[in-house]
């Protein structure tokens, strides 16, 4: 029998799925989970049709089969089993492998939503925050608990954490390892973008990637290198940095379709695409 995947795709229009498949390990990362990662992105990046991902997590079922949303994980953090009997090196490669893939979600030319259905912790919260918009179901909960475990946060907890949230909210976060923000609390301090129960959290995923795939797939890809790279510029090199994307946008085809509809067919203060939406 062929070991079971733990990590799915399914292609649904121009939107792929990506979801975390280990429920039992409340989708845990480890090792081949990244390697099974990496390998998807290298196949939706030959889907052409491709110009949005959802990434989530496999959801737990009771006896009975039933989903419990109490009970869901997004990924409730890395491999403890796997990690516990690490030495220094064996560290920084695990940590390299994490650091690897979310470098890669984040700088991935599609955008990436996470629909974050329940535990999202450690490793978890670290995957999340590389995408780039987060939306949780209301029972999702929050934390970097690592130094519970004595060690650091280390696949860029540290870092992206601070840059969301602020560096006050998200030291209390880590230094005090509480796993139980919720998702309001998450909310409230700008780690998620929106919450929705459990049952709507993927119809609303879909909705937004669908959303998003209306738009022109390059804009939408040189919007997200100009946020990323300028975001860690001073001002003037970031605003250099937008000039040459948004040069780049007029030897497209959706430009000069896109505006050339504009001007010839949607004349008029009421037909103006930006309104109304």
């Amino acid at each position: 029998m062929s070991e079971e995947k733990q990590v799915l795709v399914e292609q649904q229009g121009q939107v792929a799925v990506i979801t975390i498949n280990r429920p039992k390990a409340l989708n845990a990362l480890n090792t081949s989970v990244y390697h099974e990662l990496d390998a998807i992105l290298d196949e939706i990046e030959q889907m052409e049709d491709v110009r949005c991902i959802i990434l989530t997590g496999s959801a737990r079922v009771d006896k009975e089969g039933n989903i419990v949303p109490q009970k869901q994980s997004f990924v409730a953090g890395a491999d403890i089993a796997q990690m516990k009997d690490l030495d220094v090196a064996g560290g920084k490669f695990f940590g390299n492998d994490g650091n690897a893939i979310c470098r890669r979600l984040e700088n991935f030319p599609v955008p990436v939503i996470a629909a974050i259905n329940g535990f999202c912790l450690g490793g978890g919260c670290e995957l999340a925050m590389c995408c780039d918009i987060r939306l949780a179901s209301e029972h999702a909960s929050f934390g970097q608990p690592e130094v519970g475990l004595g060690i650091t946060p280390g696949c860029g907890g540290t870092q992206r954490l601070a840059r969301l949230v602020g560096m006050g909210k998200a030291k209390e976060m880590i230094y005090t390892a509480r796993g139980n923000y919720t998702a309001q609390d998450a909310l409230d301090m700008g780690l998620v973008n929106y919450v929705y129960p459990y049952e709507q959290l993927m119809d609303e995923a879909m909705k937004l990637a669908k959303q998003i795939c209306k738009q022109a797939p390059v804009a939408v890809a040189l919007c997200k290198e100009a946020i990323n790279v300028g975001c860690q510029m001073d001002l003037d090199s970031a605003l250099k940095y937008e000039a040459n994307c948004f040069a780049q946008c007029f030897a497209t085809e959706d430009q000069k379709n896109g505006m050339t509809d504009f001007v010839e067919k949607k004349k008029g203060p009421d037909k103006h695409p930006f309104l109304g939406k």
